[in-house]
């Protein structure tokens, strides 16, 4: 994300040039002092932690290298129509090799703490047994790079890339893989947390469950029926709270953990009591086999009687496992999963559906709804109580093509991160316990199954050179994060 400018050459079209024309390795070296907050802007709160994220499969690269085994998505990206541009995370934007470049980039933004991802296949090459040592090194290195330029590790053990052993074995539909995770867990927390003190364990279980296992758009591309796809969702939440009492057991004092889930958030159409309370039973129920479960212990009736015979089968030592304590919970806010009006008749709630003419950013997936940074940490405090709140992932997909000086002037970027920390900051202000913001994302990367088509970061990477340049949002972040408060 950007650099380093006075806020007054900011204004001007010249300054954001000037910006990506500095050399930002020699930038990355400055010490940047925060803005005073202009009159009417609303800061955070003192200790609001700013930082960004990543995950392994789409930036790492080096997928054979120092005995790191495959991943579903290795497999997955190699079958001919399954990627958008044909293309795989083999070598990606090769952060395995460039990741002092990139945390230099990250120290240049004033970046507080950066979310990666751990590959659990470059650790347990065959997801379990022997550990690879050399795997673990990199994840080495890269924390105490990432200490001696003052940013935070905040590490997640699972985004995605399951080793493609396990899959063989059965993947996710085997409770065997939830046990493998818990062992996973321990075996990271025992040898990292002396360092990385924050810990997510498995990143939006709704999106590789439901997108892998029922609309097969993502790794491992399967359609599952009802009742396989219902034991996947359980085996999910079930190697979270494995991971939890792992990473309590094994983990060095001081050590917290929660989930990184993409929450369902249902936002009132029209802000009443009445639509407010719509929103929070939507959300309640459009959660049912992720947060909810987590959170409360129990799915819900709904959720059981619409299951019917396909229900997951479960004891009910699985769900005192699954809803261990965490210390915070993640949310991965993009846009609203849909908007709702009260009614009188069950379940209370109505959907209002969006009309053709509803704006959306360069993925027709991610419609503008920037109050869903709001609503998201709002429903999730009230409904389930929870005391500490990250947002581990919020960004937009946009079109950036370099002008021709070599910037991208990602300004409706900028616009949509502007607007949802407005509503970010409107939250923590009502005392919602938001405690940091996770953008994303730091560079672009293999995003998926859009391959390389989609770009989703704040900083440009020309993927045939690999050059690294800031884009406008990366400069609008580094303000947000010097002001503490919306640029």
């Amino acid at each position: 994300m950007p650099f380093r400018l006075t806020r007054r050459a900011w204004m001007t079209g010249a300054g954001a040039a000037a910006l990506a024309a500095t050399a930002y390795g020699a930038a990355s070296t400055t010490t940047r002092t925060r803005s005073a907050v202009p009159r009417g802007a609303a800061a955070f709160p003192d200790g609001f932690r700013w930082g960004t994220a990543t995950s392994a499969y789409q930036v790492e690269g080096a997928a054979t290298e120092d005995g790191r085994g495959p991943s579903i998505w290795d497999t997955f990206a190699r079958q001919p129509g399954r990627i958008r541009d044909g293309s795989t995370g083999e070598t990606s934007v090769d952060h395995y090799h460039r990741y002092k470049e990139d945390v230099a980039l990250m120290k240049w933004m004033g970046a507080q703490a950066y979310r990666f991802s751990i590959a659990w296949p470059r650790v347990f090459p065959e997801g379990r047994g022997k550990p690879n040592p050399k795997g673990l090194d990199f994840y080495d290195r890269l924390v105490d790079e990432l200490l001696a330029a003052g940013i935070e590790p905040y590490a997640t053990l699972y985004h995605w890339d399951l080793p493609q052993a396990l899959q063989d074995r059965g993947g996710w539909e085997a409770r065997d893989t939830a046990e493998a995770f818990g062992d996973y867990a321990s075996y990271i927390a025992g040898k990292l947390t002396d360092r990385v003190k924050q810990v997510f364990t498995i990143n939006e279980m709704l999106s590789f469950v439901e997108h892998g296992h029922a609309s097969g758009i993502f790794a491992p591309g399967l359609k599952l029926d009802r009742a396989r796809l219902n034991q996947v969702r359980h085996h999910a939440v079930l190697a979270h709270g494995l991971a939890v009492q792992a990473i309590r057991a094994s983990g060095r004092r001081g050590t917290r953990v929660g989930p990184a889930e993409n929450i369902a958030a249902a936002l009132p159409a029209i802000e009443t009591v009445e639509n407010i309370r719509a929103a929070e039973l939507a959300t309640r129920e459009l959660n049912a086999p992720y947060l909810t479960v987590m959170l409360e212990g129990r799915y819900t009736d709904a959720y059981l009687a619409n299951a019917g015979a396909d229900a997951p089968r479960f004891t009910p030592q699985d769900l005192k496992t699954i809803s261990s304590e965490v210390d915070f919970v993640g949310l991965n806010v993009y846009a609203p999963s849909k908007y709702v009006l009260a009614s009188e008749a069950a379940p209370g709630f109505t959907e209002v559906p969006l009309q053709a003419s509803h704006p959306h950013m360069a993925s027709p997936w991610l419609t503008l709804g920037p109050e869903a940074l709001y609503w998201a940490p709002r429903l999730a405090a009230s409904l389930w109580k929870v005391k500490e709140i990250f947002i581990t992932e919020n960004g937009a997909s946009a079109a950036d093509e370099p002008a021709a000086d070599g910037t991208v002037y990602d300004v409706d970027r900028v616009m949509y991160l502007r607007n949802c920390l407005m509503h970010l900051q409107r939250a923590a202000a009502e005392g919602v316990p938001v405690r940091g913001y996770f953008l994303w994302s730091l560079l672009d990367n293999f995003e998926w199954a859009d391959g390389y088509a989609t770009r989703f970061g704040v900083v440009h990477v020309d993927y045939a050179t690999q050059k690294r340049t800031p884009k406008l949002s990366a400069s609008f972040y580094r303000e947000v994060i010097a002001r503490n408060a919306p640029a």
